[in-house]
């Protein structure tokens, strides 16, 4: 047996590999896994795909076979019966956490009657041997009932890094050299065209050997047939390697844009995580990639590629954390910060992670007292626990014989902007930070502020107030602005100001501005509907008061903000929740918005 053999090589082959990429499945090998998985398993599976791009794929692969219907849509449960009757391949998107039950008889096959028949609601349908389920969800991170995971494959579609990082080097260099990537997308296209078209030969050059009849050596037509298959086949093995050979020297002119690519990916996954520390933080790719792409555009030009690619990785960070900042609230500004920061230094290798993990956790090592009046029990405890490593091996006893000078360092006004006395000062600043936590904790706020000036530059710790104007000129027909309102501030005033100024006014009768509420919803869709076909301004305020109209909001929005006229534009407010539990802003309408908070500043 080959010690080398992979699971995934006895399901499919190449040619599967490369007919899925020409469909649009990312190049890398999660993706390939859950392809096949998707195809070949016996339960009807349910996709976790919140940036979409199973999605995506899924639709190449059915092309006009497929029926797409969104759950919980007006009538898509006639459309469901109709499908299962028709044997149709069913794409459900969207899905939620709280399935209908009604779909599932559907959903875990339970047919009566020989197999013919399933119920479906308070009837019995016909059920035809042809008909297929896929199901989509959009959300990250699902909590399905255990029975729908029983009756279902559950499979993760989420964006890997190695999957966005190729997708992010395509664009950076269609963007930068659109010669060498549309050379890579010809040369792909066709290396993938060339193991498609061998295994087609193989299979059939097997098929006519196994149906040959006689003594097939006698047989001059499968003869001459069979040659001329073997010259194919060599004529394209051929060619399959010419195109490998240019492939790879178009890859190391690429290579060179990777580290773009993979800051880029860094900062993406780090906003992923964002929602776990408040809700309304959810970003998506196609924004994301939207902020990637201007920031390109915005860089500073050089010839020097070098220089390029560094003028590229500031212009992106940035523009990123740009983006970003201004849609979170103070407390939570130095907690993206760092840990961007921290990321971008783990990446470049300037992070010990031993030291890392000592600045997180600030571990505490039994000890018997303090023995200097001005540490207390707990800062003495971190001491101790950073001595027993090597690289602050005989803190505890400096501290102790130099007291003086460690007393002058502990209770100064601003230690952060001081070095720890003695052989200290020779240590790196993550290892001062190190120190810092464990003696003045309380200044520690401050130091991290420093070490991302130090770092990044000084322009990630400015406080500064969001240039609502500024951000407009970002926003589009399909992008709204989201207010996350805060005590004392109204937003309101700026949208009326600068509408005023571009000409759109109630009295002008191009702009609606509602308050949401009890019985407002129907004027809101109607306001809608009209500003989007006569290209007017709309404020939704205080949307989390229509906590049931959401959904619909939700739905309708993902209509209009595709089909409103240019100078559409839409603007919603809504208050934070307390916390994840009372949350309701559907996550499609925080994505696809530009966020921002005003906070009062009194």
């Amino acid at each position: 047996m080959r010690v080398d053999l992979q699971p995934l090589s006895i399901m499919i082959d190449d040619a599967d590999i490369a007919e899925w990429m020409n469909q649009g499945l990312p190049a890398d090998q999660t993706s390939y896994e859950n392809a096949a998985i998707l195809i070949y398993c016996l339960r009807w599976p349910l996709m976790v795909d919140p940036q979409g791009q199973g999605l995506r794929w899924i639709k190449n692969l059915f092309t006009d076979k497929l029926v797409t219907l969104r759950y919980n849509s007006k009538g898509y449960l006639d459309r469901v019966e109709a499908a299962v009757r028709r044997g149709d391949t069913l794409l459900l998107e969207c899905v939620e956490e709280n399935i209908d039950s009604i779909l599932e008889p559907i959903i875990n096959r339970n047919l009566i009657r020989k197999g013919k028949i399933v119920k479906f609601g308070d009837k019995e349908i016909d059920y035809h041997p042809n008909f297929r389920l896929i199901m989509q969800t959009r959300l990250a991170n699902p909590h399905f009932r255990p029975e729908i995971q029983a009756q279902t494959t559950l499979i993760n579609f989420s964006t890997t890094r190695d999957g966005l990082e190729a997708q992010l080097l395509a664009e950076i260099v269609a963007v930068e050299r659109p010669d060498l990537e549309k050379s890579k997308f010809e040369v792909t296209k066709q290396q993938n065209e060339y193991k498609i078209n061998l295994k087609k030969l193989e299979d059939s050059l097997l098929a006519r050997l196994a149906t040959a009849e006689g003594n097939f050596i006698q047989n001059v037509e499968l003869v001459v047939t069979l040659e001329r298959t073997v010259n194919t086949s060599l004529e394209i093995e051929q060619k399959k390697i010419e195109a490998e050979k240019f492939s790879q020297q178009i890859d190391r002119t690429r290579e060179l844009y990777r580290p773009t690519a993979i800051r880029a990916c860094i900062i993406y996954f780090i906003i992923n995580d964002l929602s776990k520390i408040h809700p309304m933080y959810q970003f998506s790719l196609k924004a994301f990639r939207s902020v990637f792409l201007k920031a390109i555009d915005y860089a500073e030009q050089s010839e020097d590629l070098r220089i390029r690619i560094d003028n590229l990785i500031d212009a992106i960070t940035f523009a990123s954390y740009s983006y970003i900042v201004r849609g979170l609230f103070e407390e939570h500004k130095l907690i993206f910060t760092i840990q961007l920061l921290l990321q971008i230094l783990t990446e470049k290798g300037e992070i010990d992670m031993v030291e890392l993990d000592l600045l997180l956790r600030n571990p505490q090592e039994a000890h018997a007292g303090s023995p200097v009046e001005f540490l207390n029990e707990k800062a003495w405890g971190s001491i101790k626990a950073l001595s027993l490593l090597q690289i602050f091996h005989g803190l505890d006893r400096d501290i102790e014989t130099s007291s003086k000078r460690w007393k002058k360092y502990v209770e100064s006004e601003a230690p952060e902007l001081e070095k720890p006395p003695g052989e200290w000062k020779s240590k790196s600043t993550m290892q001062h930070l190190c120190i810092l936590r464990a003696v003045r904790p309380d200044r520690m706020l401050y130091a991290l502020k420093l070490f991302i000036a130090e770092k990044l530059g000084k322009k990630y710790i400015e406080s500064r107030t969001p240039d609502f104007a500024r951000t407009y000129e970002e926003s589009s027909k399909s992008i709204p602005m989201f207010f996350i309102l805060s005590p004392g501030v109204d937003p309101l005033k700026e949208v009326e100001t600068l509408g005023k100024k571009l000409g759109y006014t109630s009295q002008a009768g191009k702009f609606y501005n509602i308050s949401l509420g009890q019985g407002q919803e129907i004027v809101a869709e109607n306001a809608l509907e009209i500003s989007a076909k006569e290209g007017h301004w709309i404020v939704l305020q205080n949307i989390h008061l229509v906590r049931h109209w959401l959904p619909i909001l939700e739905r309708k929005l993902e209509r209009i903000l595709e089909t409103g006229q240019e100078n559409f534009r839409l603007f919603m407010s809504a208050e934070p929740s307390a916390d994840f539990s009372t949350h309701v802003i559907p996550q499609g309408i925080l994505e696809n918005s530009i966020k921002i908070t005003n906070e009062s500043h009194t």
